[in-house]
């Protein structure tokens, strides 16, 4: 893209070309951290490497904006700058881009959803901006080639909305991804999922608190389950081995499950 820019004197495609390069990075970033991420626990990270796949969106967002603001200073230069009518031509290399983007978009999209990957899903949307920017570039383009002689500039124009699109995209992908790192509680269904599990247990009186934190891949769960008073403790303990076998055993992805026992009526 970034050669058929140069040759064809068209700025957008160079700008999409630049953001495709971007790509490749991110892509890199994303693969790096999730080998991280799936290490098991060792003695320095006894909960795991999870936070390397977070850290990898916020690189990946990163990435993003600061391709953003490349390609609007370029643009704004090439604004002030007289140049040529971008060739016609290119137009067709923006068809086939688009398409290209948009169908690793929707792929790479699935395969961050089915794995609830903060990573995968941000680098998903580094596919969809780059469909986004060659739209741009095909308007821009478009209109420069339509037009001609004066219109020159509708190419640039098209570059820095591009721009604003792929910065707004990058704050948008980095807030969730800053959200896990700072152990946001994950979507409430897993929460809910985990408390009627515990619940089916035999001594189970009631669930008093259950946090839920992601890790990478895998979810952490603390929970304070209520039980009779009257229990021995041999007793109750086994209801917290039963509780944690039954919440890992219901949700693959839960790592551990910390069962505090609290007697009823206790305050």
């Amino acid at each position: 893209k970034t050669t058929a820019g140069v040759v064809g004197n068209a700025y957008a495609l160079v700008a999409d070309g630049i953001e495709s390069l971007s790509d490749v990075f991110s892509s890199f970033v994303v693969y790096v951290g999730l080998r991280v991420a799936m290490r098991p626990p060792d003695e320095s990270h006894p909960y795991g490497h999870g936070k390397a796949e977070p850290i990898a969106a916020i690189v990946v967002g990163a990435a993003l904006l600061a391709a953003s603001v490349l390609i609007a200073w370029e643009g704004i230069h090439n604004i002030r700058t007289p140049h040529e009518t971008p060739e016609a031509w290119t137009l067709a290399v923006l068809a086939v881009v688009m398409a290209v983007k948009e169908t690793l978009y929707r792929y790479v999209s699935r395969v961050g959803r089915r794995m609830e990957s903060t990573a995968v899903s941000t680098d998903a949307w580094h596919h969809r901006s780059d469909a986004i920017t060659s739209a741009f570039a095909f308007v821009g383009i478009s209109i420069a080639v339509l037009r001609g002689p004066g219109w020159e500039a509708a190419d640039d124009w098209a570059a820095l909305g591009a721009a604003a699109i792929i910065a707004i995209n990058a704050l948008r992908l980095m807030a969730p991804a800053v959200a896990e790192i700072t152990d946001m509680a994950p979507r409430a269904e897993i929460n809910n999922e985990v408390r009627e599990v515990a619940r089916g247990i035999g001594g189970v009186l009631e669930i008093e608190k259950c946090l839920v934190r992601k890790m990478g891949f895998d979810y952490y769960v603390d929970m304070h389950v209520i039980v009779d008073p009257e229990m021995t403790v041999r007793e109750s303990h086994e209801i917290a081995h039963r509780v944690k076998d039954a919440v890992r055993e219901a949700n693959p992805r839960v790592s551990d499950v910390l069962v505090h026992i609290e007697p009823q009526g206790w305050h």
